[in-house]
């Protein structure tokens, strides 16, 4: 008897947590291709800011340029 019960209740707590759980869009690969830009952009910049040498920061100024040119492909 008491197993009849404990199943009743585990199901009645899977029913309640998939109504509550919100429903996130899927991630498409478009997404992650622009998270992923929008992550190295935000290291190139973190990396510029210590940076001394300046062939290094001509080299990341490169990057930052080339990063910032595939996020406006993603806006247009």
């Amino acid at each position: 008897m008491a197993r009849g019960w404990e199943s009743k209740d585990v199901e009645s707590q899977r029913e309640a947590r998939e109504q509550m759980a919100p429903a996130e869009p899927p991630v498409t690969a478009k997404d992650r291709k622009r998270l992923q830009i929008e992550l190295d952009r935000t290291r190139v910049l973190r990396e510029l800011q210590t940076a001394c040498h300046p062939r290094f920061r001509g080299q990341l100024e490169a990057e930052l340029a080339h990063l910032e040119a595939e996020l406006r492909k993603f806006e247009s």
